[in-house]
């Protein structure tokens, strides 16, 4: 089954953190995210870009209305996804749970994914 590993964060909490700190922190991811593709469970991952760079689309009233930023004021923002196979839930949080931001305030959301039906 695969499970989308939504990550969150308080990008001024990030952002107020040392270059050094964040820097040791992304060494870490880079070999978390080894270890999830050498063990077979990745599919596919990306971070994002800030939330000052985003852009959320809506309707109204029948018409497209666009603004810039996120959907909603929160103190946690998606940063970024994983992909990944897991025989089970528990498996899923297990590899979720070694995520290196989660230390540093750091909150991920493991949903199983909907298969889309074949058209």
């Amino acid at each position: 089954m695969q499970y989308m590993l939504l990550c969150y964060h308080d990008e001024t909490r990030w952002d107020a953190l040392p270059k050094a700190k964040r820097d040791e922190i992304m060494d870490a991811y880079g070999r978390w995210a080894q270890a999830i593709v050498k063990s077979g469970h990745f599919r596919a991952s990306s971070k994002l870009r800030p939330t000052c760079d985003a852009t959320t689309v809506r309707e109204k009233l029948g018409k497209r209305v666009t603004t810039d930023g996120p959907f909603a004021e929160t103190r946690e923002q998606l940063g970024g996804f994983h992909l990944i196979e897991c025989r089970d839930l528990d498996e899923a949080i297990e590899i979720a749970g070694r995520i290196p931001t989660l230390p540093t305030g750091g909150t991920v959301e493991v949903r199983p994914v909907e298969p889309m039906p074949a058209q």
